[in-house]
């Protein structure tokens, strides 16, 4: 097995391009302007701006954004001294870390000096490069000796993450930890396996938050960390001497209410475990081989709560919940230092997470797990919003602190931005959130039983969003939300229509069978439809005013769902149909496409109507609409009926409606090339890329949606269903909780616009 993995390991790393780093420019290079601007003559801007201010370098160059990830490869993993060249695979893939969990650009540097002074000569120098400094992989005791040089001599962030890191880990879930055995830091009494970089980093930090000096004792090699000792003794554990008479671990063990293994394989034995204090903490974290396997703790104190370094167990010390966010913060403030205060604040934010729900990104990751809990004592590291809460306490730690040379003015618009990392829809949606939240609407969830639906509650609940109506059976939406580790009360802070049991149930197969009686529905299949069908259940609330907005269509089919929404809410007044609209999030910018559900080949007629109700959509977003009408014809190219159908409802609305911008009929291509469309058609009346992309047929809509949202990698918000009586969203199964947020704000929109349309 180990040799299939290391096979599939090399295979990984082989794959051309060999290794997993490469530079990819940020600025466009297509014309001797771009050249002339980010080389010469323009470069000379930038560089006499950074001679006038130093700190400019943050604004014209990538420096704010750049770390140094630095080793000399003399303590790599658990591979030992393997030299520098040997350890760029694992710089690489820190670089990767850095990149894929906060967006921080890195170069790795593997450097072959081992004298501590040349060593720091080295880094020293290439402060001009870096916004901050991470050393990796650096024996002890000189990794001691070198952070500390550094940091004398450098005006950026430097910081070992085998020291700190795995230090400020630890720190969250002891503290998590001790708050579930209703302990406190400076009463328990600890015992440490292990005196290298790692151990004694984490001690440190254990006393910042609280633990006292005299209740930490620390074994390693050579027994007892003791004070007179002198056999494989350095200043650095020396801090750590206890006046005992013991030896041996297995004599300090007794009593102590956490044990912190940073040492060998199976250094504790059962029987020290079996004399620990009452709910013993077991932080067995060496690598692969833990120093006591969960299973065997427990076997004999199962009151124990256990951590490793290992994924295959609950609670995994993994550095990368920390490194990435840390630095974000520190760089995001231009930070001079990482000091005490932004570590303590870094690991009160990693607890603070654990105690809040799992998110869907986690779950699909890791597989449902529980809520805060003794096996859930930290994040997991694909936990997105670690960026969200880490950072933006590094950053206020950093200003309070004192080391912060470019102080953040509004942490709302900070979190904001870093929101954005996390959710690409954050930015066109932020003008919808705003608006949904300052009145915020009944909203009605027809799969109320659905997790990614309970999960998406949870944050339109704690957002102010919306206020929702959850359609389920009491005892299975509060057996899921236990679940799920959610926060949400059925009653408080959502109402609840069970089908099994609601009071009103009488008065919707009434209405239904009211309004579907000419249309072949008995009362029979009225009460059948009225209990088993919940968008049916939905869309009669909204119609009898019961809520405002409907979101339906996580399960099944489109179709079904929007049949009964059509029967039931209708379409508006002044609309022939409904229609459904994609928007896209690509890297390339933002595009709606319609209709991707309903009309399978609207009439020029519905085609005009469909640009009307989808631009008001497209302007709720903030976004002004450019409408590109597409076919197989390019401006006249082809008198096919397809064309002539386009071509007529572009004549529709240059008659209808001259105040849209909108042209057609054309390629794709012709829409989204501007220079192209001016060699074709010079006098096209749509100026720049278009952004609404209106299909001649569903099949052309659907076909070009679902393409582009691969191959793109876009992020889809939607469908989004335009032209209903009421407000109602019909999704698709592969609809995320973020995508059901996201339709929840939208609705609440809608909801508030037809109410004012209603009173005016």
């Amino acid at each position: 097995m180990a040799e299939n993995f290391d096979d599939e390991a090399l295979k990984y790393h082989r794959m051309p391009p060999a290794g997993k780093l490469s530079v990819t420019a940020t600025k466009p290079m297509a014309n001797q302007r771009d050249l002339s601007l980010a080389y010469s003559p323009g470069v000379a801007a930038a560089c006499r701006a950074i001679v006038e201010d130093e700190a400019e370098a943050a604004t014209v160059t990538a420096r704010g954004n750049l770390v140094a990830v630095i080793s000399n490869g003399t303590a790599v993993l658990g591979l030992g001294s393997i030299g520098p060249l040997a350890s760029k695979p694992v710089m690489e893939g820190k670089a990767v870390l850095f990149k894929k969990f906060a967006g921080i650009d890195v170069f790795d540097i593997e450097v072959d000096e081992r004298e501590v002074e040349k060593f720091c000569d080295i880094v020293a120098a290439l402060e001009p490069t870096f916004g901050g400094v991470n050393l990796e992989d650096i024996k002890a005791p000189e990794c001691f000796e070198i952070e500390r040089c550094l940091k004398e001599r450098m005006n950026i962030p430097v910081f070992h993450d085998d020291q700190h890191g795995t230090a400020i880990i630890v720190s969250a879930a002891v503290f998590n930890a001790l708050e579930l055995v209703k302990k406190r830091f400076e009463d328990v009494r600890i015992v440490c396996s292990g005196a290298g970089a790692a151990a004694l980093a984490c001690l440190d930090m254990l006393v910042n938050m609280g633990a006292r000096r005299e209740n930490i004792t620390v074994c390693d090699i050579a027994g007892v960390v003791y004070e007179g000792r002198v056999d494989e003794m350095d200043p650095y554990k020396a801090r750590y001497a206890q006046e005992t008479e013991a030896r041996h671990l297995a004599e300090v063990i007794e009593g102590a209410d956490v044990f912190l293994g940073l040492s060998a394989p199976g250094v504790l034995k059962k029987e020290m475990v079996e004399k620990m204090a009452a709910d013993p903490l077991i932080f067995a974290l060496a690598n692969p081989t833990p120093e006591i396997w969960p299973e065997d703790a427990q076997a004999v104190r199962p009151d124990a709560i256990m951590a490793t370094g290992r994924s295959d167990y609950p609670n995994q010390v993994n550095n990368v919940l920390c490194f990435p966010f840390l630095f974000r913060g520190a760089l995001d403030v231009g930070a001079t230092a990482i000091n005490e205060e932004m570590k303590v604040a870094c690991a009160k934010a990693i607890a603070a997470l654990a105690r809040k729900e799992v998110t869907e990104v986690v779950a699909k990751a890791y597989g449902e797990i529980g809520g805060f809990g003794r096996e859930h004592l930290i994040p997991k590291p694909f936990d997105l919003r670690l960026i969200l809460e880490v950072a933006p306490a590094v950053a206020k730690a950093a200003m309070e602190s004192g080391v912060a040379t470019r102080p953040i003015d509004d942490f709302e618009a900070y979190r904001q931005k870093l929101s954005e990392f996390v959710y690409r829809s954050g930015t066109v949606m932020k003008p919808v959130f705003d608006r949904a939240m300052r009145d915020p609407k009944r909203v009605v969830f027809a799969e109320g039983e659905e997790a990614r639906v309970l999960r998406a509650v949870q944050v339109v609940v704690d957002d102010g969003i919306a206020r929702p109506i959850l359609i389920g059976r009491r005892s299975v939406v509060q057996q899921r939300i236990d679940r799920l580790g959610l926060r949400l009360r059925i009653d408080e802070d959502v109402e609840l229509c069970d089908p099994e049991s609601d009071p009103r149930y009488k008065t919707y197969w009434t209405t239904y069978q009211g309004l579907m009686g000419r249309k072949g529905v008995s009362p029979d299949l009225a009460r059948e439809e009225v209990r088993t069908r919940t968008t049916v259940i939905g869309a009669l609330m909204v119609h009898l005013g019961e809520a405002d907005a409907l979101i339906c269509g996580t399960t099944g089919q489109f179709s079904k769902h929007y049949k009964h929404v059509a029967d039931i809410i209708g379409r508006r007044s002044d609309a022939h149909d409904m229609s459904a609209m994609n928007m896209l999030i690509l890297s390339k910018g933002i595009y709606f496409i319609a209709d991707t559900q309903v009309s399978y080949e609207p009439s020029s007629e519905e085609l005009a109507e469909l640009v009307e109700l989808a631009s008001e959509e497209v302007n709720r977003f903030g976004i002004t609409p450019k409408i590109a009408m597409l076919s197989h014809s390019n401006f006249g190219i082809s008198d096919h009926p397809s064309a002539k159908r386009v071509r007529d409802a572009v004549a529709i609305l240059r008659e209808r409606r001259p105040d849209l911008e909108v042209e057609g009929e054309m390629h794709a291509d012709s829409a989204l090339d501007p220079e192209l469309r001016e060699s074709i058609f010079p006098d096209s009346r749509l100026e720049g890329r278009a952004n609404l992309l209106i299909m001649p047929t569903l099949d052309a809509a659907n076909i070009a949606y679902n393409s582009v949202k691969m191959l793109g990698d876009g992020l889809s918000v939607g469908p989004i269903l335009v032209g209903a009586a009421k407000p109602a969203h019909v999704l698709t199964p592969s609809v995320t909780a973020r995508g059901i947020v996201n339709m929840t704000a939208l609705a609440v929109v809608d909801a508030q616009i037809h109410e004012e349309r209603a009173g005016g």
